[in-house]
């Protein structure tokens, strides 16, 4: 038997070593600098509008007798189990710790937008900043704002339960290379203000496509099928459409919408206040009227 030769062992050490600095460098993190924050003055109230209208609560919840889960705060660590692993929402309230109180509005941003950590890392695209990066900084900073200004709770992080999770958590940066190159959502012209508002709260906060718009086998989008269900992303049962809603005769006209998500199966409607959709229905029974009615206006225009 021949074994290879010392110089042909070397030149395939070299091609690994090339491939891996290049397989590093492709997956480098490219965070904002602090700059790139304008001065801007915060509007609590429409951070909280925003706040509800992206159910941060619903995952960012704690566990049932964790530190504020009887407060109903967003201390996060209640599991989201994947078919790729389980994940544990982050702590939202502003403990210095364990939340974000250390956070600074351009760590705050580079995770909203691009999905990086204050420590340089990736986070995973189960928090789903793909949509969230087509918020405006404005909105960005005054949800920041109304996070900061609740009670803090002490709620430790958990590693996500992946394989190999440092290398996984790194490989995310081919993805975002796959991922970022659709563009961010902008409202067609041509329409009310009443439906650009509502096709920005459930596109951008509202990340309604996380769900409801099925994805390739990479995990991207497909923009061709934009809200148009899927497989749920927890790996259990469907996602229905949100596309012709009036159509398939699931709601009357804008004001059946209306009411449906202020008050779910409370008025009779059905699967708005069970399963996943319920704790959503809820958050959104909290903006104001005109909002509901601006989402609902958005909804029933997608034949």
């Amino acid at each position: 038997m021949t074994w290879p030769s010392h110089r042909f062992l070397a030149a395939i050490a070299c091609v690994l070593a090339i491939a891996a600095v290049a397989l590093w460098g492709l997956t480098r993190p490219d965070p904002l600098p602090a700059a790139a924050i304008p001065t801007h003055e915060v509007d609590l109230r429409n951070g909280e509008t925003l706040y509800h209208a992206g159910s941060c609560l619903a995952c960012h919840k704690a566990p049932a007798g964790a530190p504020g889960s009887d407060r109903g705060l967003p201390a996060g660590g209640t599991p989201f189990p994947t078919p790729v692993g389980t994940f544990y929402p982050q702590n939202l309230t502003p403990d210095a710790e364990t939340g974000i109180g250390r956070w600074s509005e351009v760590d705050f941003v580079n995770a909203m937008r691009l999905g990086i950590s204050p420590r340089g890392t990736h986070y995973f695209p189960a928090f789903p900043y793909a949509s969230y990066r087509s918020m405006t900084m404005a909105d960005l900073l005054d949800l920041r704002a109304f996070l900061l200004g609740q009670p803090a709770v002490k709620s430790p992080a958990r590693e996500a339960a992946v394989p190999i999770v440092a290398l996984a958590r790194r490989g995310v940066g081919l993805w975002k290379r796959v991922a970022f190159r659709q563009p961010t959502f902008s409202p067609e012209p041509g329409h009310s203000p009443s439906w650009t508002r509502g096709a920005y709260l459930a596109n951008a906060p509202g990340h309604c496509g996380e769900c409801h718009t099925p994805k390739d086998f990479l995990m991207v989008a497909d923009p061709g099928r934009h809200l148009a269900g899927g497989p749920h992303p927890g790996g259990e049962g469907k996602v229905p459409s949100l596309r012709g809603l009036v159509g398939r005769k699931k709601y009357k006209d804008v004001d059946d919408l209306v009411l449906a998500l202020q008050n779910g199966e409370t008025f009779g409607y059905e699967h708005l206040s069970s399963g996943g959709m319920g704790v959503i229905q809820e958050n959104l029974a909290r903006l104001p009227e005109s909002d509901v009615r601006a989402i609902s206006e958005y909804l029933l225009s997608l034949k």
